[in-house]
């Protein structure tokens, strides 16, 4: 199976935050990586693999250098796992003539009318009643096939509409899940999760449940070039640092690969980047290997970071919209992303070890920046770095339809950026 084979199927699996990290955690138990428990007392040693999962919908995965020594760096790769889209609320039916609908909110940065008149499914995490109320049963689940849609309204009822028009988040983005007549519309949706879980109405608590576009990706293009699909930001960059990860041949030091939650909403949370989380997460691998906090912050002057997040390809149909000497395009290389403002938290010297390691192992690359009257947007890798304060550079494949419910990719880009990632680790 190659990179683009395992991308798609990789973007069917992965869901919601909570299945992306689950997909994420089978892929490395079959690669051998052992699972860690935050609670438990951690036995690492040099040469094993091991990972793990923080509140569900947060995972570090990490190597140990056979020959690791506490004078040797940290490498870390960082993605994200969420991805912008909707999620339900609480009590969410909700019924208008004959038909319910499901009460939702936006999440992060949406593309609004990309959402419209596509087959739409439901997954995320649900709190079960369990054996005393500070341990709910924590279950995923997936609606695994299209059972939603937000309709569009025919243009003959609204003739203005290809001139432009505000899409209303709260009245006109419900999506359409039933037909009200014979339907108990009350606990409409409750009803249909329990019986998805089998478990009773009343055992279910809460949920956190997002809509995602259940079309699956493909490749299209005359020579099958790109890849269309949803979910690209960020799971290309949280399958190319699986990838890189476990092909990593690097015998000293340790490889870390990481992937946040909410990084579409700010990274400020306890599985987000602003956390504290991936600096004790650090002392905590150090400490078990028989070395101290002093040994960990010695070893920082040397990590590096990278944060992988997708890139704006310059478009076709809005080359304006693209700085005028950098405009990376789709199959060109991964990019490297720059901003005077550091909202890509990347400078020269970082930049200088990316494209030594990509010019020795002939890796496309391509750079990013934004107009000097617009912006693009940032990443978790200056969010990160303020926290864990190490050389960092954002990289990450080009797309055109950044945010749509459906994106699109270079076929060669992925390969690019899972090979500097392998590089990235392999690398003495």
């Amino acid at each position: 199976m190659n990179e683009i084979e395992r991308l798609l199927t990789f973007t069917k699996e992965a869901v919601s935050p909570f299945h992306t990290v689950e997909a994420a955690g089978k892929l490395l138990e079959e690669k051998g990586f052992s699972p860690l428990s935050w609670k438990e007392e951690w036995s690492l040693n040099p040469g094993g693999k091991y990972y793990l999962v923080h509140h569900g919908s947060a995972l570090f995965a990490f190597t140990i250098g056979k020959d690791a020594k506490k004078e040797q760096e940290i490498r870390m790769a960082a993605a994200h796992g969420d991805f912008p889209g909707f999620r339900i609320k609480p009590d969410p039916d909700m019924k208008a003539e004959a038909y319910i609908r499901l009460n939702t909110e936006p999440y992060g940065g949406v593309n609004l009318a990309s959402w419209l008149d596509r087959p739409l499914s439901a997954a995320g995490r649900v709190a079960v009643r369990g054996k005393d109320a500070f341990h709910p049963e924590m279950r995923l689940v997936d609606f695994e096939k299209p059972v939603l849609t937000i309709p569009n309204i025919a243009i003959h009822l609204d003739r203005e509409m290809n001139k432009g028009r505000e899409l209303n988040r709260q009245t006109q983005m419900l999506p359409l899940a039933a037909m009200g007549t014979g339907v108990e519309e009350k606990g409409f949706f409750k009803k249909y999760l329990a019986k998805k879980l089998d478990v009773a109405e009343e055992d279910i608590l809460e949920y956190e449940m997002n809509i995602y576009n259940a079309d699956p990706g493909e490749l299209i293009g005359f020579e099958e070039e790109f890849v269309s699909g949803p979910r690209l930001d960020d799971l290309t960059g949280v399958l190319a640092i699986l990838e890189g990860l476990w092909d990593g041949e690097r015998t000293g030091g340790i490889n870390l690969g990481i992937v946040f939650d909410h990084e579409e909403i700010g990274s400020s949370t306890k599985q987000g980047a602003g956390s504290t989380l991936l600096l004790l997460l650090l002392e905590r691998i150090v400490t078990a290997l028989g070395w101290d906090r002093m040994d960990l912050l010695r070893m920082l002057e040397d990590t590096m970071l990278l944060s992988v997040d997708v890139a704006h390809g310059v478009h076709p149909n809005y080359q304006e919209k693209a700085d005028p000497t950098n405009h990376p395009v789709l199959n060109g290389g991964f990019c490297i992303k720059e901003a005077s403002s550091q909202s890509y938290a990347t400078d020269s010297e970082a930049i200088a070890v990316v494209q030594a390691l990509c010019e020795e192992e002939k890796i496309p690359y391509q750079k990013f920046v934004n107009r000097s009257d617009g912006t693009g947007g940032g990443t978790l890798g200056a969010i990160a770095s303020a926290l864990v304060p190490v050389r960092t550079i954002d990289i990450g494949v080009p797309l055109l339809a950044m945010h749509s419910s459906r994106e699109l990719m270079g076929k060669k880009d992925m390969k690019a950026l899972t090979s500097f990632i392998r590089t990235f680790f392999s690398a003495e």
